[in-house]
C-alpha cells in the first residue's frame, strides 16, 4: 500500500505565501517524478509543477517566478512553495508521484488540499 499525504493548504490574502508538503509512504522501492496539479471549480485538472529524482523541474507558465517545487528524496517528500499568490491560484491542489512497488510502477495521487486566495 502506498499513500500520498498532503498538508499546508488554507486561506491566504492576495500577495501572500503558502507551502504545501506531500509525503509518500508505504512499501516503496523507488519514487520517480513527483508533481503538483490543481483543479479549480469548473476547470480541468492542470499541471502546476513537477520535479524528477535528479532535481530537474518544470512549471506551468502561470506560476513561473512565483512557485518553487523541491523534494527530499530521503523522506519521499515533495514541497511547493507558493509566493505572490493571486485569486486565480485558488484551487484544490493534488500531489502526484510515480512510484515503484513490488508489482511495478504506477501513478499515485494525494487526497487534495484546498488553497483559497481571497481578501
Amino acid at each position: 500500500q502506498v499513500q500520498l499525504v498532503e498538508s499546508g493548504g488554507g486561506l491566504v490574502q492576495p500577495g501572500g505565501s503558502l507551502r504545501l508538503s506531500c509525503e509518500a509512504s508505504g512499501s516503496i522501492f523507488r519514487v520517480y517524478p513527483m508533481g503538483w496539479y490543481r483543479q479549480a471549480p469548473g476547470k480541468q485538472r492542470e499541471l502546476v509543477a513537477a520535479i524528477n529524482s535528479g532535481g530537474m523541474t518544470n512549471y506551468a507558465d502561470s506560476v513561473k517566478g512565483r512557485f518553487t517545487i523541491s523534494r527530499d528524496n530521503a523522506k519521499n517528500t515533495v514541497y511547493l512553495q507558493m509566493n505572490s499568490l493571486k485569486p486565480e491560484d485558488t484551487a484544490v491542489y493534488y500531489c502526484n508521484a510515480r512510484i515503484r512497488v513490488v508489482t511495478g510502477a504506477s501513478d499515485y495521487w494525494g487526497q487534495g488540499t484546498q488553497v483559497t486566495v481571497s481578501s
